[in-house]
């Protein structure tokens, strides 16, 4: 790829995050590329349909989550709950300032299919990592599966979307924490 192909491409792609977190996915692709510096013939060159680019938008964040899920878990120094909680916490971040990456990623990370492929797959199988982890230890609840931990996530970011108050993650992820946990008389952290 030519250099400036490449910085058109980085570009489409950072005002794409920002026009998404700000308007959700079903903002004007035209508004992308023209915040990007690049008529809409470059963003489809790059980009042959919407669906494309929310893809391409939302990988390196589905990317990251899944680094942090297996750098958790392989954490001896961090213990199983608290690596859980941790990464519950930043795939909510995540999820909840990016408008549009709940309905985005949900179906992946759910089932296994995903138009982001391999990577909601691979992060999918890390949290499931986590996840056993904690409940090998006893903190965790047994009988909760990762396509159940992945629906109250996913329920959470979508409210906090919907939402101005910038607190309700926090506070609904607090509640479902309480109810995952083995000793209900631990508050969540």
């Amino acid at each position: 790829m030519r250099a400036d192909a490449r910085r058109n491409l980085q570009r489409l792609l950072a005002e794409a995050r920002a026009v998404f977190a700000e308007r959700g996915v079903e903002a004007s692709l035209e508004d992308i590329a023209r915040r990007a510096g690049v008529g809409i013939g470059t963003l489809y060159r790059h980009f042959p349909n919407r669906q494309a680019l929310i893809e391409a938008t939302f990988h390196d964040i589905v990317e990251s989550l899944r680094v942090s899920a297996e750098q958790l878990h392989q954490s001896e120094s961090t213990p199983p709950y608290e690596a859980l909680m941790t990464w519950i916490r930043q795939f909510t971040a995540y999820a909840s300032a990016s408008r549009g990456a709940v309905e985005s990623i949900q179906s992946g990370v759910l089932d296994g299919q995903s138009p982001l492929g391999e990577s909601c797959t691979a992060m999918r199988a890390s949290a499931a990592g986590l996840l056993a982890r904690a409940q090998d230890s006893g903190a965790i609840r047994p009988d909760l599966d990762i396509s159940d931990l992945f629906k109250l996530l996913n329920g959470i970011a979508w409210v906090a979307e919907q939402t101005p108050d910038a607190d309700v993650a926090e506070r609904l992820l607090s509640l479902i924490t309480t109810g995952l946990d083995v000793r209900p008389e631990r508050t969540a952290r």
